[in-house]
């Protein structure tokens, strides 16, 4: 029961990354640049969190045939998510200037950031399994990749006549659902075959990445310009260090 709740906490933390980006639409005004730089900083991190954590371990758990499986099954998901959301004002969901000016298109992009975040919090939940160890490239990779998508749909829906309050109320409720994701990510595979597993994390794997070329470094790029490669490629070494310190 402890991991359990362990699990579900550490999932809030990841999707406060929305709430967060939410705060600061409606009540600061940052920068499109800083916007991007820590896009690019969070998607550095992420790419690692997959190179070195989740793929390595579905290999180790399941072999070739689950960690390819998986990969492929988990981009081929997200992208025919993506696909439909975009046609209804999903697609540009992390522009950091807050694109949407339709409040259908802010529920798009509040679906959209579901899509994104769900394969991170059952990645955490899938983590914990592994001795109560947690993954902290996982948990500062998340956030920092996710700020700009709360940031974006918050001014989608205030331009659309919401209040500060309800906009709140939304963004707190994909707080508790990303905390269940990884608390059934981590309840339904607790007892299962290593293969299972090998599958969650490939698959996870294979959303995140997908995730990452198709919003976060195209809109990175778009206001960052060419050092979006040199953070991200930062993001990657910070990752890189704090796996090997984990």
């Amino acid at each position: 029961m402890d991991m359990a709740l362990n699990a579900f906490l550490w999932g809030a933390v990841a999707g406060l990354s929305l709430l967060a980006g939410s705060l600061l639409g409606l009540f600061e005004r940052l920068s499109l640049r800083t916007i991007s730089l820590v896009m690019a900083l969070g998607g550095g991190i992420l790419i690692a969190l997959v190179a070195l954590e989740l793929m390595e371990e579905s290999f180790l758990l399941g072999g070739y045939w689950a960690s390819a499986t998986g990969l492929i099954a988990g981009s081929v998901t997200f992208f025919l998510a993506d696909l439909i959301l975009a046609k209804t004002g999903a697609r540009r969901r992390k522009e950091a200037a807050g694109q949407p000016a339709s409040e259908q298109s802010g529920y798009a992009i509040f679906v959209g950031s579901l899509l994104d975040s769900v394969p991170e919090a059952v990645a955490i939940g899938v983590s914990l399994l592994k001795g109560g160890s947690l993954s902290w490239v996982l948990i500062v990779g998340v956030f920092l990749a996710n700020v700009p998508e709360g940031l974006s749909a918050s001014a989608g829906m205030r331009r659309a006549g919401r209040s500060k309050r309800y906009i709140l109320g939304l963004w707190s409720m994909a707080t508790l659902l990303t905390a269940l994701a990884s608390l059934l990510g981590y309840v339904l595979l607790a007892r299962v075959p290593g293969e299972y597993v090998a599958l969650t994390q490939s698959f996870a794997s294979g959303a995140i990445l997908a995730m990452l070329a198709s919003t976060v470094f195209p809109e990175a790029f778009k206001d960052g310009g060419p050092v979006i490669g040199l953070l991200t490629s930062f993001g990657f070494l910070i990752a890189f260090f704090l796996s090997k310190l984990g």
